[in-house]
């Protein structure tokens, strides 16, 4: 188990009162080998859609500038990484891919329908909406497990910058950031975890093991009572 998700299981535990909760496993992600490019885009674009009808997507980018940047952000990730999709330097940082994502706008052979005015606020965006949230998003000057908090109690982006004594702007982004790892864990990772197995060579053994390990993530947050005072 990694630290973010050690992390947000002892607050799930604490908002729940419950160290578990059942449901039944998503279906299985298929084999690893055997799989040709065409075959691993069509999958990646089959998840961005899946995503896309589950959660609405913040931002106004296609679907095919979100496969650009789910392969940015696991671009160049190998063996170093420690199977959570979460390190530190994982692909391309935002600004990067947004240059790309604007170029290849303005590229007709790049088959890509989005506005050429891309910004890296857009694909921060558009990385929450795919639960591909690193390290580094989780470093505020307030504790994050605070905001994480928060945000299971229902707070609203106002009430967590009165809380936690910081701007609107900067609540506004803990707020996506913590609502992107709280819905990645009551999925049990699943998007995050099939993006990395399809466009990485890192076995996921591991992490699946944690999977089977942690089902009660996935839906822990649900039962949360919301009329907390702040």
């Amino acid at each position: 188990m990694d630290e973010k998700t050690a992390e947000l299981r002892d607050i799930f535990v604490d908002a729940t009162g419950a160290e578990t909760v059942t449901e039944s496993q998503e279906s299985g992600r298929g084999s690893l080998t055997d799989r040709d490019d065409a075959t691993v885009t069509r999958r990646v674009q089959e998840l961005i859609a899946t995503m896309r009808e589950r959660y609405a997507f913040s931002s106004d980018l296609p679907d095919s500038a979100y496969e650009r940047v789910v392969r940015a952000h696991f671009e160049g990730d190998g063996d170093g990484n420690d199977g959570s999709g979460e390190s530190d330097d994982a692909g391309s940082d935002d600004a990067a891919i947004a240059a790309d994502l604007a170029s290849a706008a303005e590229d007709p052979n790049a088959e890509l329908d989005a506005a050429p005015e891309i910004s890296s606020e857009d694909v921060f965006r558009a990385r929450m909406d795919l639960h591909l949230v690193r390290d580094d998003d989780r470093e505020f000057p307030v504790e994050f497990e605070a905001v994480t908090r928060l945000v299971l109690a229902g707070a609203t982006t106002a009430e967590l910058a009165e809380e936690l004594g910081i701007d609107a702007e900067t609540a506004a982004r803990c707020r996506r950031v913590a609502e992107a790892d709280v819905e990645s864990t009551r999925a049990n990772h699943r998007f995050r975890d099939e993006f990395r197995e399809l466009l990485t060579d890192v076995e996921l053994e591991e992490t699946h093991a944690t999977d089977a390990r942690e089902d009660g993530l996935r839906e822990a947050a649900e039962d949360i009572e919301t009329d907390v005072s702040f």
